[in-house]
Formats: C-alpha cells, structure tokens, sequence
C-alpha cells in the first residue's frame, strides 16, 4: 500500500508543471557527502526555493526523472514510519534503473515529521549516490538539531521574506537596482520602500487587499504558535505566551527585560515562573519570529545583565499584529535595518556608553572582517531626535576608534565629516555602502 501511494507522489511531481518563481538572492552550495539543509521561518518560500534549485540543475542538463521530492506532510502519507523509507529508494530506482549510475538530486519537505528520519538521510549519504536537501519548519529543524543528528554532514541554508530587492523583482518594478536615477525612478524607490516597509516581504501576501492580507500574516503568528512552540513544547500557560507576542510585537527593537515583564503580568494578575517566560522567548526566537540584539561588550556579566533589544522578522507581520501611527515608524525602520544586517549574516549587537548614549547597531561581518556603525532616524526635521541620534553615534564612533558611521533616514540625505546620512531605499541598494557582494 505504501509503495503504490509513494509511486504516486513520485508521478504527480514528475509531470507537475513548475511554479514560476521569483529567484532568491541565496544560493545552495553543493558539496558531495554533505546534506542541504534550508530552515527558516513558516511561509518564507522554503519551498520554493528548492523548486528554484530544481529549475538550475534542469538548466545544466539534469533530467527531472533525477529529481524525487516528497512532501511529508501530504495526507496520503499518514501513517509513514522509519520502515517505509526504503520503500522510496524500492519504487524511485524501479521507476528508473538507469539512474543507478548517475547523480540523483533528492528533495523531502518537513521531514522532521517522521521520527528517526536522520538515520535514513545517513544512510542515504553513505551508500548512495544522491544529493539531499531537506526543508522543515524552523523549530522542528534548527541548525543546531540538524548538526547534532546528522553529526557534521550538513549545510545550512536560511531563507527569509523577500529582501527589498526581490520585493523589486516580484512586483516587476526593477529587475536589477538601477544605476540610472533620475526624478522619476527616485519617486518609483520612495513609493516602493513605503510599499515594502507596509507589505513586508511574506511572498503569499504580496498582492492581497490589505484587509486579505492582514488575516493571513496573523495566522502565521497563530500558525508559529500552535505548531512550533505550543504543540512541540507543550506549553500550557497559552495566556503568557500570548501575551508576550503581543508585548514584543508592539515594542520593536525595544529592550526586553523578563523580570519587568513578569511584574506586569502580575499587574494584570497573570500567573507565570520567570523561567517558563525565558523558555517563551527562546521557543520564539527558535521558530525565527523574533532575533535578540545583546549589548556590545567585552564582559559576559554586563551582556548578561543588559537587557536584549528584539527585532520582529518582517514589518508587514508588525504592522498586522499592532497598530501604527506617524509617531512609531522610525521602529519599523530600525527592524528593516536589522533584518537587511541579519539576512547578510552579520553579528550585530548594540552599543550603550557610560554616557547614556545609545546606538542601533553594531555590525560584525565574521567572514568579511568588516565593522559597521549604524544608528537609525525617521527624519532629520525632528531636531531634537537628530541631535540625539548623531551625538549617540559620534560617541560610538569614538569609544570605539571607528572612524566612520552611517544615518539610515526614511528620505533624508545629508553628511556631516565622517557620518554618511541616508534614505533606506539608497541604503538597501547601495552595494558600495553596504553589501558589495549583493549585485556582482
């Protein structure tokens, strides 16, 4: 019965017309022997960016009749236990014996939901002669479980929302940055980033009414909470963790302290151990909905002592969950520029003086060596908030002997000495500021 239901699977994704795609800026390296490994948050394309690796091994020459993909969270696979994954390799290799003798490209989706998975994918990786990649819901398959199951023999690959980029190149606006910008492409980038800082980058949402659009990105909070954090961890206290999403999602990149937190549950009379809400955290920062931001410091204590700033993994999620007025978009900026720095893999952390100065974000790159000062302001027309912002970065650059720093403004443009001041949209695309790796 399990062989004639695999047999099917492996048919309808044979003469299954491929989706168009949108391709990511990321890419799969293959190395023999090693497993792919793409985690991320719930409805960030996984996916479909496997179907993107597909469409280039289908451009260099690789037959689909090469390529298995299974999806282990189809209905007709209930009941699937360790025992049936030889039964995969039975009926693929009688399909087509002839592939015995060449490189096959084996894709399974949330396979994660079959208990002892790992030890058909070691099998798989010493006896045959394939390629894995396997996708799952990022709590079920974190790269940390991934690298103790499969004990070094994988890669990992994260995927996020769209970038502001492929935002660009999803909605037909720019395929490519332009290099010319006159007045009109200018105000085509200024409509777009206000776009894109409203939608966020959720490929399903991107051209629903707002109202459509709104209900879905809820019920991807609902869907983190039930499947990677309630159902897995089997947490009880559904009124604290609820209340905790709500609390973090209405204080973007502000600091988090669990102890003052605690205390306002028991304001409200909510009971709950400060230790269940530190498990809270972690089991949401595990599902990628939210990212800590430590302090910059040389002690652990003072890291330790220092409240985490968070940072929510999608505007259009923030804007969904809360309401926003003019007075608190420079929060959802400062969480686009941290999601720009996380998505390029940068270690960022926050500086704090003994002043009281503060600045955004400290930005290591651990393979580029590069180090970067940012601090994040709406406008420059508030006078006051400039002032705090550019003597919180002066400050920095100076404790710190880094001799320059970086603005990012909604729309203002400006330079002071060494402090470049600049709008979003130049800075996400702007390869020679930030990411000279992105557009070659």
């Amino acid at each position: 019965m399990m062989k004639t239901i695999i047999a099917q699977l492996i048919d309808d994704f044979h003469e299954r017309k491929r989706p168009a795609l949108v391709a990511r800026h990321k890419k799969i390296v293959l190395i023999p022997g090693k497993a792919n490994v793409v985690i991320g948050m719930r409805r960030t394309g996984k996916t479909f960016f496997c179907y993107q690796k597909m469409q280039e091994l289908i451009a260099d020459g690789v037959s689909i009749t090469q390529m298995l993909y299974i999806n282990f969270e189809d209905d007709r696979l209930l009941g699937f236990t360790i025992r049936d994954f030889q039964a995969i390799l039975d009926v693929y290799y009688g399909k087509y014996p002839e592939h015995r003798d060449t490189q096959c490209h084996f894709f399974f989706d949330e396979i994660q939901s079959i208990a002892q998975w790992e030890l058909f994918i070691r099998r798989l990786l010493d006896t045959e002669n394939v390629q894995i990649y396997l996708t799952g819901s990022s709590s079920k398959l974190l790269s940390t479980e991934i690298a103790t199951q499969l004990r070094g023999r994988s890669l990992t690959t994260e995927i996020f929302p769209f970038s502001f980029q492929e935002f660009l190149k999803y909605h037909r606006i720019f395929d490519t940055p332009p290099t010319i910008r006159g007045a009109k492409t200018i105000s085509v980038l200024r409509k777009a980033i206000r776009d894109y800082l409203e939608i966020g980058g959720f490929p399903e949402v991107q051209t629903l009414e707002p109202a459509i659009r709104i209900e879905i990105l809820q019920g991807y909070i609902d869907s983190v909470l039930l499947k990677d954090v309630i159902e897995r961890h089997k947490v009880k206290n559904l009124t604290a963790i609820k209340y905790l999403v709500r609390h973090l999602m209405n204080s973007p990149g502000g600091r988090f302290s669990v102890n003052k937190f605690y205390n306002s549950l028991k304001t409200m009379s909510v009971k709950s151990a400060k230790n269940s809400l530190y498990a809270y955290l972690d089991h949401l920062t595990d599902a990628y909905l939210f990212y800590r931001v430590p302090i910059h410091s040389r002690s652990e204590k003072s890291r330790m002592l220092n409240p985490a700033k968070i940072y929510t993994i999608d505007t259009g999620l923030l804007n969904a969950m809360t309401y926003r007025n003019s007075s608190n978009y420079g929060a959802l900026l400062e969480n686009l520029v941290f999601m720009q720095l996380r998505r390029h893999g940068y270690v960022i952390e926050y500086v704090s003086s003994k002043e009281g100065y503060e600045t955004d974000f400290f930005a290591r790159h651990p393979i580029k060596k590069e180090i970067k000062l940012i601090q994040v302001c709406w406008e420059l027309s508030d006078e006051k908030t400039f002032q705090r912002e550019l003597r919180g970065l002066q400050n920095a650059m100076k404790g710190l002997s880094i001799k320059s720093g970086t603005i990012v403004t909604y729309d203002d443009e400006a330079s002071f000495n060494n402090i470049a001041v600049i709008p979003i949209w130049k800075w996400l695309l702007s390869p020679g500021i930030i990411f000279p790796e992105c557009f070659t």
